[in-house]
């Protein structure tokens, strides 16, 4: 057995030795049946991954049709919306004002325009008694004076540790 296998392993060697031409002779004689069958059977497996393929494309295209007739959909709600929002400040342009602003003094306007400057420079918010110190008013004073800022530019808020204290901080520097 093992001279079997020894004559095997020497094979190659004989081969490349030899330099001998591989013979361009048929080794498998098919019918065309036989043939159209092998190629059937290597070719299968694509097509059944083009199929499948079609198939995804063809959902992803209802897909984009259904999120389409969706993003009509929002803009028509967005364009009531609006509509809502504008026939309701007519109704209240209408109605007249219900409470009368008060209007602000000087020196009002150079305490927001003071705080407003300190905030900025330094870059975050400060605490009501800071404020107090920085314009030289009394507690009752600064809260007069916060009730007259512009919200859409002040925040207040309480300090995380301590509750009873509050923060003034600009919204953005504008």
């Amino acid at each position: 057995m093992t001279s079997i296998a020894k004559a095997i392993k020497a094979l190659p060697l004989v081969a490349q030795q030899t330099h001998e031409p591989i013979s361009e002779e048929p080794v498998f004689i098919l019918t065309s049946s036989q043939l159209q069958e092998i190629i059937t059977r290597a070719i299968q497996p694509l097509q059944d991954e083009v199929l499948q393929l079609k198939v995804t494309v063809a959902q992803q295209g209802e897909d984009i049709a259904s999120l389409k007739s969706t993003e009509r959909l929002n803009f028509d709600d967005i364009r009531d919306l609006y509509t809502a929002i504008g026939e309701i400040e007519q109704r209240q342009q209408n109605k007249g004002p219900t409470v009368q602003p008060q209007p602000k003094g000087s020196k009002t306007n150079a305490r927001i325009t003071t705080l407003k400057t300190a905030l900025k420079a330094r870059g975050g918010g400060m605490t009501f008694k800071e404020a107090e110190k920085l314009l030289g008013i009394k507690r009752n004073q600064m809260t007069k004076l916060v009730s007259q800022l512009d919200k859409r530019s002040f925040e207040i808020f309480a300090r995380a540790g301590s509750k009873r204290e509050k923060i003034i901080r600009l919204k953005s520097f504008a």
